[in-house]
């Protein structure tokens, strides 16, 4: 191949080649030149940058110095006028200094004065307190001329005089006292009695009450005298028996066809009397036969009990009575009081009460239940040890009673001051319960004793000449001195012989104490 062909040839190639390096240079140049413009752009940012920072900071410098200058300003302005403040305080306190120092040598010189006139006073008094001692002085030596000039004039020393007046005062406040307590008893008896007769006689009027007596002996009718010597059997056997089973004495005497039962406990008489109504009905009489009669009769007895509680508080209108207590109020139908029954005794004291309540807009349930269970202690008093009213109390309380019939019970005696009205109406139909004709009895042998007990404490006070108790022991008449007792003295007199009469005597309802005073005047004509 010639020169000029391989010329030819490579042509081509070297212009694609050199376009291939301009191309390439002009992309190296354009690379390059963005690089510089971009350089170019960012210093020109930084520059601008920095420079707008340089100018904050010098606006901030600038007004940091501003501030600054204010607040130096301002302070400076506070503190003048704290300094100022402080001064016209300082001025102010100063001024009520001197106010107060002024009013305090005011005072001073005040106190002074008045120290001044003191002393002036002072020796006044002094003078005065002289001239007092001596005007007692002279008081006590006219007083002592008197006492010697009266003593000798009345004929009494100083203590004889003082016991005269004491004597005296003594006698016009005893006088005095008793016309007061004459005066308080009459205006209180006239404004009382009026609507008291008037309530006890409707409550009286009202209850028609049943007149029982017992004693504490049974006595048993016999077909025949035959059946005392099968009663007491073969060497006594039936006798020992029918003693020991039931605790009740037989007494087999000359008294034809009839057998005696004695024994204090009512309930067990009653079995006893019952058991042997049945031997001698049944006919056969053996301690095996006792005992199956024994057990027969008490259980009669015992529903015989039940049946009468029942029956008092159905009649009573009360409700809600614990079991126990209707069975204490049926023993009751075997307890005699001064040979009054006492269940009937409890029935007609809880009808007065009942009455008088509705008379004086109480609640007459609870006056009825009072009245019925006052005596519920007699139904133990023969088994457990104390007085009936101390066994009521514990055996209502036992029994959740409320505390207003405990209180009755226990003050219807007087053991305890009433002090609910439930509690004196129950004493008050207690006493004329008790009290009204026919209702207690009593042997001759008690009857005599008690008169003879009223006459001796009734004799026993001094000034007392006679006395006399009358109207079954109701009431003391009592005839005294004239010359040992005044009118006046009359009043405390009786009072003392009632209190006495209350702590040593036993009696049923109220004894009336009269004392008589009688002044004679006795002349003769010769």
């Amino acid at each position: 191949m010639s020169k000029q062909e391989v010329s030819n040839e490579m042509e081509p190639i070297v212009w694609v080649l050199l376009m291939v390096g301009a191309c390439i240079a002009v992309g190296v140049g354009a690379f390059f030149g963005g690089i510089h413009y971009r350089k170019r752009v960012g210093e020109g940012l930084i520059g601008s940058a920095e420079q707008e920072a340089q100018r904050m900071v010098e606006e901030a410098r600038h007004t940091a110095e501003t501030a600054q200058k204010e607040a130096l300003v301002a302070g400076k302005d506070e503190a003048h006028r704290l300094i100022a403040n402080a001064e016209r305080e300082i001025a102010d306190r100063r001024r009520e200094m001197q106010r107060q120092e002024k009013r305090i040598q005011q005072k001073e010189e005040a106190v002074e004065k008045k120290l001044d006139g003191l002393e002036k006073k002072e020796e006044l008094v002094n003078q005065k307190i002289r001239q007092a001692e001596q005007r007692l002085a002279e008081a006590e030596q006219i007083r002592q001329s008197q006492m010697e000039m009266l003593e000798k004039i009345s004929g009494f020393t100083t203590e004889q005089a003082k016991a005269y007046i004491i004597n005296s005062l003594d006698n016009e406040l005893t006088h005095e006292k008793a016309v007061k307590i004459m005066e308080f008893e009459q205006k209180t008896r006239e404004e009382s009695e009026k609507i008291a007769r008037e309530i006890i006689s409707l409550a009286i009027q009202r209850v028609a009450a049943d007149h029982v007596s017992e004693s504490t002996v049974s006595v048993v009718p016999l077909p025949g005298d035959e059946m005392k010597g099968r009663i007491i059997g073969r060497e006594g056997r039936n006798i020992r028996a029918i003693e020991t089973i039931t605790g009740v004495d037989l007494i087999i005497d000359d008294t034809p066809e009839a057998i005696t039962l004695s024994c204090f406990e009512p309930v067990k008489r009653e079995i006893a009397r019952v058991m042997l109504e049945k031997l001698i009905s049944d006919g056969r009489i053996h301690p095996a036969r006792i005992e199956e009669m024994y057990e027969k009769a008490r259980r009669e007895v015992e529903a015989m009990i039940k049946s009468e509680g029942e029956r008092a508080i159905i009649e009573a209108g009360v409700n809600n009575i614990h079991p126990e207590l209707v069975k204490l109020l049926g023993r009751l139908h075997f307890r005699t009081s001064y040979g009054q029954n006492v269940l009937d005794h409890s029935l007609e004291v809880a009808y007065i009460c009942g009455i008088m309540a509705s008379e004086l807009g109480l609640d007459p349930t609870m006056a009825r239940r009072a009245g019925l269970l006052h005596d519920i202690g007699k139904a133990l008093d023969h088994e457990i040890e104390g007085s009936h009213i101390e066994i009521g109390v514990d055996v209502a309380r036992k029994y959740k009673e409320s505390e207003t019939v405990v209180h009755a019970i226990h003050a219807h005696h007087g053991d305890v001051e009433a002090k609910t009205i439930i509690a004196c109406l129950v004493q008050a139909a207690d006493a004329i319960s008790a009290a009204r004709p026919g209702a207690r009895r009593e042997n001759i042998e008690n009857y005599i004793k008690r008169l003879e007990k009223l006459e001796e404490v009734a004799s026993s006070f001094e000034g007392v000449e006679t006395c006399f108790a009358i109207q079954a022991g109701r009431e003391v008449r009592i005839i005294v001195k004239p010359e040992v007792i005044r009118d006046d003295e009359m009043v405390l007199l009786a009072r003392a012989i009632c209190k006495k009469i209350e702590e040593e005597v036993e009696y049923p309802g109220q004894i009336k104490v009269n004392i008589i005073r009688e002044s004679r005047a006795v002349e003769y004509a010769k």
